[in-house]
């Protein structure tokens, strides 16, 4: 058996293959030869005809593109970078984040460091056989949920669409650049 990338698999399709029977599957697999999607353009819109009957033309490859045109590209991304809906985008995360891990790992780091030096406040009974260290470690997982909806609600709220009003316009101008080509 042959990948898509050309080079042979290692220790697959022999006698002591977990493949147990053996069908006819055409010619050999070294006369086989198909293109890798992943690697060499886009997978959408092979073979599909353009509404006119005719088939759609090929995306060129990713590394077939002009040196020029990458240039070009890559001074579109770094204008978008340097743009103020970018940085607003980066502070509103900044500005969620740093604070959220900050106060989520001097939470953790009290829990472990109140199991470890005070154990007999960590054993004092809450209700039954439920302790403050019981209580402390089921906070822990509290919290962690309670942070991760709060950044996806943040997220949701605050930066989602600005983020996306940015992929969309860097997409719009990558395109241009690219001459229509994407």
């Amino acid at each position: 058996m042959q990948p898509s990338n050309g080079r042979p698999c290692e220790g697959g399709g022999g006698p002591e293959s977990s493949a147990g029977h053996h069908e006819d599957r055409g010619p050999a697999s070294h006369e086989v030869g198909y293109e890798d999607p992943w690697y060499d353009a886009l997978a959408s819109g092979w073979g599909e005809v353009d509404g006119t009957g005719v088939p759609a033309p090929v995306v060129p490859g990713a590394r077939e593109e002009r040196e020029g045109a990458a240039v070009r590209v890559r001074d579109v991304y770094l204008e978008v970078q340097r743009s103020t809906a970018f940085q607003e985008v980066r502070n509103r995360y900044r500005r969620f984040v740093v604070p959220g891990a900050v106060i989520f790992f001097a939470w953790y780091l009290g829990y472990v460091v109140a199991a470890t030096a005070a154990p007999g406040f960590m054993a004092r009974p809450v209700a039954g056989a439920v302790n403050v260290g019981m209580l402390a470690g089921l906070g822990q997982f509290l919290s962690t949920f309670l942070l991760t909806w709060a950044y996806a609600r943040h997220a949701r709220l605050h930066r989602d669409r600005a983020a996306l009003d940015l992929r969309w316009d860097t997409q719009e101008l990558t395109r241009g650049v690219r001459g229509g080509a994407s």
